[in-house]
């Protein structure tokens, strides 16, 4: 009786939260199929089949270029700080070096400085190099920014990582790159997995970088280009909950996609 009531308790919470959780988006989605031009936020289920509202979006709000310029800076940071966190952190779980306790956390320091701190000075460093108003002017902070945590993060894991692995790869022959890229790497996959999803999170929604880095271009991101749209469209909800939809589409579509190793 224990379990029956344990479970019916559970599942019943559980529904409770997925209620809650997904209302909210049920209604945006409603909203940005009502009828646009219509004055206020009104939720009708009945005429909720305006599917233009999205192509009216897409060309009037300019979302082709900034979803590609979101596109292009998300998965080359994506890439990048995978590449890079995945050695780093294992050469910090792992292996014996000099200073190798302070430059770990020389790095993690990157962490824990938040961004408006160094928002100025580091838009006025890269304009010095001829860095700022372009893709890189963005691309290289935020790959700063993720290598930092991905450290972490692999290195957390490789510390817990089965050691005798490690010391029986050793005793065959293999030297650390081989141990990385044909022991460890393999079993490491779901965290990988899961660092991916979190930058390309947390890189397409940034907004106050590339607002920074990119306001003397024409470039934009997808965050950007929603917020202009909002400012434009202030009173049209349905045009407003359709923007909406369209710049979170691709990391709901990331998040699905992986959620099994997530």
């Amino acid at each position: 009786m224990t379990g029956r009531s344990d479970r019916f308790w559970g599942y019943g919470l559980l529904i409770v939260a997925t209620i809650i959780a997904l209302t909210p988006i049920l209604a945006v989605l409603v909203l940005s199929l009502g009828e646009p031009g219509r004055v206020g936020a009104q939720i009708d289920f009945a005429n909720a089949n305006n599917w233009a509202n999205y192509a009216d979006v897409w060309t009037k709000g300019g979302f082709s270029s900034s979803m590609t310029t979101s596109a292009i800076i998300t998965i080359t940071v994506v890439l990048v700080s995978v590449a890079l966190s995945v050695p780093a952190g294992y050469g910090f779980a792992l292996m014996a070096f000099k200073g190798r306790s302070w430059i770990f956390y020389l790095m993690v320091l990157g962490i824990l400085i938040p961004l408006e701190a160094m928002i100025i000075p580091l838009y006025f460093d890269l304009r010095s190099v001829q860095l700022a108003n372009n893709y890189m002017g963005v691309i290289l902070p935020q790959i700063g920014f993720s290598v930092a945590f991905g450290t972490f993060w692999m290195r957390a894991y490789f510390l817990q990582s089965a050691r005798s692995l490690v010391e029986a790869s050793w005793l065959d022959g293999a030297n650390s790159w081989q141990t990385l890229t044909r022991i460890l790497v393999p079993l490491a996959r779901p965290q990988m997995l899961t660092l991916s999803v979190l930058f390309f999170v947390w890189n397409w929604n940034d907004f106050l970088l590339p607002l920074i880095m990119l306001s003397g271009s024409d470039l934009q991101t997808a965050p950007m280009s929603l917020v202009f749209f909002v400012g434009q469209r202030s009173t049209d909800y349905a045009y407003l909950a359709a923007a909406a939809v369209i710049t979170i589409t691709p990391v709901i579509i990331v998040f699905v996609a992986l959620q099994r190793s997530f």
